[in-house]
């Protein structure tokens, strides 16, 4: 979700998506004079809540429903092991390179106008996924996907954000639940792909992402008004080119290292050109009059340590998911049934942690909270070094169930950390920047990572090593920059919040 100056304030936890300082002015909807007159929910409200959180679930799904199934996707469509990340990279490429853009769009031109232009174009593009008759076919799916997704999740916590009044509620709506949402949707997805995939095929469930869009586009019409920025702001094209083309840049070169190696001069050129992209859309910025990010916010102690945590957090867990699925199913050969499981028994984990964590919160402060978070993370993301080639799958689930437990925690703390002690005219921006962390860290993990374990697992291919041994020794690889990344974040993020600003927003 853009951050810029078009969203309307907001006030505490994870939320995701970015907008900005100027508070939004839409036509009150039922739903939102309800959400205003007091702390219940009409019916009509909750409905809205209902049908927002859905979608919000069905793009987490998409994130991970095809984790599981991919060894069995490579063998139908013929896909080598080094091409399996881009049935995840196809669709982050769009999703995480588009998503200011549309966002800024779908305050032009309606939001609620967006949310459903973007929705239809995930159904289609699903059902284009779930009939490939090639990898081309496949990959094209998975980047309309992506595409669509990068429209309907700003959208989304947008039209939330308009719907719900400042206070309570809103900080039980979009705030409370939209972090936890995409963290349970990204794991029942893990569950859910295991299961459809032994029972009906890979295809299955691509199928029922568009069936659930469905559901979505035909409630939506009916439940939601229509909203858009009052003044209708000029779109900062310098700063949608330069952002859009930095963070596809990177992406594309962290995808194709995996392939080619990092030495490739693909890799490097579109590496450097990334980061140039990325560095001039931060001197735009600090120069237009109507931004898409706005600089100063960043500035701020809280919102900088806050996000950075988030980021790492979502980018470093998925990562994990993403390489365990790989030695369940590669090394131990286990079934694509018996891995979801494994992954439906972290997702229960989950769901426990997240509903302890604001009495841990309100016992230990969230800056606290999110130190032991990371940590959590980190050491048991260290802990899976120990797997081998015949561990079984008790240790990889022990290790993943706890990191799981330590990655909610950040989840939650880091959203209050990265909104607190702000005046309520920045709320709405700061919230922003939480949903674009997340979003772009489900992005950016796993595309960097996954190249460097099938990078190692090669060259170990290429020294002798049998397909097992290399295979893990990649994961391994990948694993153990996992833990050290999140170690490392964890320290800086703590001696960032140390300062007597950071301990009264806390």
């Amino acid at each position: 979700m853009p951050v810029t100056e078009t969203s309307p304030p907001t006030a505490a936890p994870p939320g995701p998506g970015s907008r900005a300082a100027a508070p939004v002015a839409p036509s009150p909807a039922p739903a939102t004079a309800a959400a205003s007159a007091g702390a219940r929910m009409t019916p009509r409200a909750k409905l809205v809540l209902l049908l927002l959180c859905a979608a919000q679930f069905i793009i987490a799904l998409d994130f991970s429903i095809l984790n599981v199934a991919l060894p069995v996707l490579g063998r139908d469509l013929g896909m080598g092991q080094a091409d399996l990340q881009w049935a995840v990279t196809a669709f982050a490429l769009p999703s995480g390179g588009f998503l200011l853009l549309s966002g800024r769009i779908a305050d032009l031109y309606g939001r609620r106008k967006l949310f459903l232009i973007g929705f239809a174009l995930f159904v289609a593009a699903s059902v284009l996924a779930a009939l490939a008759w090639s990898p081309a076919a496949f990959l094209a799916g998975r980047a309309l996907q992506g595409l669509g997704a990068a429209v309907i999740v700003p959208t989304g916590m947008s039209l939330l954000t308009t719907t719900f009044a400042e206070g309570p509620q809103r900080e039980r709506a979009p705030l409370g639940i939209g972090g936890t949402v995409l963290s349970m949707g990204f794991t029942i997805g893990m569950v859910l792909g295991g299961v459809m995939t032994d029972a009906l095929g890979w295809r299955s469930t691509m199928g029922l992402l568009s069936v659930a869009g469905v559901a979505v586009v035909a409630a939506a019409p009916a439940l939601l008004t229509e909203s858009r920025h009052p003044r209708r702001p000029r779109i900062d094209v310098p700063g949608a080119v330069t952002v859009t083309g930095g963070l596809l840049s990177l992406i594309y070169a962290l995808s194709t290292a995996a392939e080619r190696g990092f030495g490739h001069p693909d890799v490097l050129v579109t590496l450097i050109a990334g980061l140039a992209l990325l560095a001039a859309f931060v001197r735009v910025e600090s120069r237009a009059e109507q931004p898409l990010v706005s600089l100063p916010m960043l500035r701020r102690r809280t919102v900088a340590w806050g996000n950075l945590a988030g980021l790492t957090t979502f980018a470093m867990m998925s990562t994990v998911i993403f390489l365990l699925t790989l030695y369940l199913q590669e090394v131990l050969r286990l079934s694509a049934f018996r891995t979801g499981l494994l992954f439906g028994v972290q997702g229960v984990v989950s769901a426990v942690a997240g509903l302890v964590a604001p009495k841990v919160i309100g016992r230990l402060g969230a800056r606290r909270t999110l130190l032991t978070g990371l940590l959590l993370q980190a050491g048991f993301t260290a802990a899976l070094l120990g797997l081998g080639t015949g561990t079984g799958m008790w240790p990889a689930l022990i290790g993943v169930t706890f990191a799981g437990l330590g990655h909610l925690w950040a989840i939650i703390s880091y959203g209050v950390t990265a909104t607190s002690g702000l005046p309520d005219a920045e709320q709405g921006l700061a919230t922003g920047l939480v949903t674009s962390s997340q979003q772009v860290g489900i992005t950016l993990g796993i595309p960097l990572l996954s190249a460097v374990a099938t990078a190692h697992a090669a060259a170990l291919r290429t020294a002798g090593s049998g397909f097992a041994e290399a295979t893990l020794g990649g994961i391994k690889l990948g694993l153990g920059l996992d833990a050290a990344l999140v170690a490392v974040v964890a320290v800086l993020v703590t001696a960032g919040l140390r300062t007597p600003r950071a301990t009264r927003g806390d």
